[in-house]
Formats: structure tokens, C-alpha cells, sequence
């Protein structure tokens, strides 16, 4: 079990935590920037559209980015995104665990399978979801980091459905996905949460509802809801960087041979 932590944090966090340094991981897919704490050595920070913003959620180089956590021997992955919401019933504003996810092609945005082994590769094989792609007990975790410090925490999980973008959907798209009971989408967080789970490391995504899914708030709009969204979770990433521990993988990957 990895010892380290990190966290993978989207277009609302423009900056790193103060005092984090940079570091560059080499790793077969490509070189992967990362930020360490000044505080605690192995606490990391990601940043998924690079720093400063440059990736749309098409151009982030996904494998690149898993590889790096595990060199770093990541043993608890928080991925966090701003969502846009679908039912009605999910408050805006506030910190909400996923507890699943919808995404039926498991294709990256270049059209190849969501996998570390696009062709045959030693230590293949296939992911099987026996707890589901969030670890309950990194979830129970971070329940317990916000309620030991006061912060806020949505009292249920929500259904995340992957919408690949870089587009918006449209409305008669985002009539369908609520009608099938699914509750925040975003253009990211699904395949980095699928490629770590290949990797072995434990996984929760850690989401802020920062607007109804859909057109409406304008382009200055959006910008203000996603710096509110960034000051919802702030608190709660910066708490799990400072005290989150590794915990158990609660899957495995099927190897034949």
C-alpha cells in the first residue's frame, strides 16, 4: 500500500496552496507536474489543466498524470471538480462525496479505451469493481476530517455523470441525464479516477455543485461560481493534505497467467 497522499484539483484552484514546490515525475506517458507541501514530504497536489491553466479537458494527458501518482506511491487519491448539477435536490455551494459514477464507453477524449495498457503491455489486465471506484473508507475519512474540524459536507453521496466535452450539453441532453436519476456531471474527474483504480490506488471525488448544469449564468457568472466553489472545498483539501492517510484498495485487477 502506497504512503503517500494527494489530491487532483480542476479549473476553480488557479494557484497552488502557498509554499508548495514544483517537481517534474518522467514517466512513460510523458512528463507530469506535480506539487509537493512544504509541511508534510509526500502530500501532493495536481493541478489537471496544468499551471497555469493551458489543458482543455480533451488535451489533459491523463495516463501521464496517473503514472506520476503512482512513482510518487500515492496510497489516497482525493479528485475534485466543480459540477454543474441535475437534480435539483443537491445543494450548490457545498462539498459533496461521489459515491458512483456513470460513463458506459470508458473512452478517453482521443477516442482510446480509459486504460494504462492501450496495447499489450506487461502487468495487463482487467480492473474488477468489487467496492466501486471510490474507496468507502477514504470517503469515511474525509467525512470525519470535516466533521472534526467544522466544515461543511454534504450529508449523501452523489451520482457523477462523465461528460467528456469540451462543449457544454445541451438541453435536451441534460433533461435525459436527469431523468435517468443522475445528480452532477463535469468534464473531467472519471478518467483519473479510473486509471488510478487500474494503478491500485484508492480513490475519492470530492465535488462542488457551482451552478445548475446548463446555460444561463454567463461568462462572468461562471467565473464567480467557480471562485465560490474553490473557497467551499479549500478548507477541506487543504485539511486532508495536512492529516489524510493511505488507507486499503478496495478492488483488484485481474491478471491471467
Amino acid at each position: 500500500m502506497g504512503e503517500s497522499i494527494a489530491v487532483i484539483l480542476g479549473s476553480a484552484f488557479g494557484a497552488p496552496p502557498a509554499g508548495f514546490a514544483r517537481r517534474v515525475v518522467a514517466t512513460p506517458h510523458g512528463d507530469a507536474e506535480i506539487w509537493e507541501s512544504p509541511d508534510r514530504p509526500g502530500a501532493y497536489a495536481l493541478f489537471r489543466h496544468g499551471m497555469p491553466h493551458r489543458w482543455l479537458p480533451n488535451q489533459i494527458p491523463y495516463r501521464a498524470h496517473a503514472a506520476a501518482l503512482q512513482a510518487l506511491d500515492v496510497g489516497a487519491l482525493v479528485v475534485t471538480s466543480s459540477v454543474g448539477v441535475l437534480n435539483p435536490a443537491v445543494p450548490l455551494l457545498e462539498p459533496l462525496l461521489v459515491g458512483d459514477l456513470v460513463w458506459l464507453d470508458n473512452r478517453l477524449p482521443d477516442g482510446s479505451a480509459c486504460t494504462m495498457w492501450p496495447e499489450p503491455a506487461p502487468g495487463q489486465g482487467h480492473l474488477v469493481v468489487e467496492s466501486g471506484l471510490f474507496a468507502p473508507a477514504l470517503a469515511a475519512q474525509i467525512r470525519t476530517l470535516a466533521a472534526s474540524r467544522g466544515l461543511p459536507l454534504a450529508r449523501d453521496p452523489v451520482t457523477f455523470w462523465y461528460a467528456p466535452g469540451p462543449r457544454t450539453k445541451t438541453a435536451a441532453e441534460n433533461r435525459v441525464l436527469a431523468g435517468l436519476g443522475l445528480d452532477v456531471n463535469s468534464m473531467t474527474l472519471a478518467p483519473e479516477v479510473v486509471l488510478a483504480n487500474e494503478l491500485g490506488i484508492p480513490c475519492a471525488g470530492l465535488v462542488v455543485g457551482h451552478k445548475p448544469s446548463g446555460p444561463g449564468m454567463g461568462e462572468a457568472g461562471v467565473r464567480q461560481s467557480l471562485d465560490d466553489a474553490r473557497e467551499a472545498a479549500r478548507r477541506l483539501v487543504l485539511a486532508f493534505l495536512a492529516e489524510g492517510a493511505a488507507v486499503p484498495f478496495p478492488n483488484h485487477v485481474y491478471r491471467y497467467g
